[in-house]
């Protein structure tokens, strides 16, 4: 979710001498992306299909095929099954039909624990436990430092098999853990968050997702109870040198 002057879920992931992938790419993202690269370069993966992590792509496509100078090629994205009909229909001008995208983006689909090679980076899809279908995502860069994205989630094993080991584990947190605020299936807490790095025994601890009427204080203070690594609470335009985490471990 989105706040006054930041966007909604992207991340821009490089590894050297690669065009960049975006992970992600909510309301808000494509504008915040022209300022650190050229549309025409990225790929795009995504976890899941909610607004807030995919919505952006129909501005996207209207810059690919609208632009004075037009878009060469297609965008590689990668997404749960019924990514092109729901970005086509996010892409439509009449209610009710779905867009035909694929002169701006070729489409595929994620198939469970079935990683990709892409840009330098092999990506690993693993089904998260948030609806409808949603996957988080382990990155394992060239020189074997590792990412791992929790998407959108609440805590479950799959998470921590996510994890396990990862340098940087840039993990969701929507709320406290406050059981009247917290309905099942959906999101963590900050608590749940420090919890799962635990487990999983991951270097850093980059929380994001944190909704604007969340306390980042509470968060950041829940997350410290469970995790002793280090925290960073994840900031629009932050740059997180994953190698260099590695190196340090």
């Amino acid at each position: 979710m989105n706040g006054p002057g930041a966007a909604c879920s992207g991340y821009l992931l490089s590894a050297p001498g690669e065009l960049p992938v975006l992970l992600d790419c909510g309301p808000g993202v494509f504008g915040e992306l022209q300022a650190v690269a050229d549309p025409n370069d990225v790929a795009v993966v995504l976890s899941h299909l909610h607004a807030d992590h995919c919505m952006d792509l129909p501005a996207m496509l209207v810059w690919r095929r609208w632009a004075p100078v037009p878009a060469v090629g297609r965008v590689p994205l990668w997404g749960p099954a019924g990514t092109a009909a729901r970005i086509g229909a996010g892409s439509s001008e009449f209610p009710g039909e779905v867009d035909d995208i694929s002169d701006t983006f070729e489409v595929f689909e994620w198939v469970d624990g079935q990683g990709i090679d892409l840009r330098g980076l092999h990506i690993e899809p693993r089904k998260m436990d948030h609806p409808p279908t949603t996957y988080g995502v382990r990155v394992t860069g060239p020189d074997g430092a590792v990412l791992a994205y929790s998407g959108d989630t609440a805590l479950c094993d799959g998470l921590i098999d996510l994890a396990r080991g990862a340098d940087v584990f840039l993990c969701e947190a929507s709320w406290t853990h406050d059981p009247a605020n917290r309905p099942p299936h959906l999101h963590m807490s900050g608590l749940e968050a420090g919890e799962a790095a635990t487990a999983a025994g991951v270097g850093v601890l980059a929380i994001t997702h944190i909704p604007p009427w969340t306390s980042t204080a509470d968060i950041l203070a829940e997350a410290r109870s469970a995790f002793s690594g280090h925290i960073e609470l994840v900031q629009q335009g932050q740059e997180l040198d994953v190698a260099a985490v590695s190196s340090r471990a």
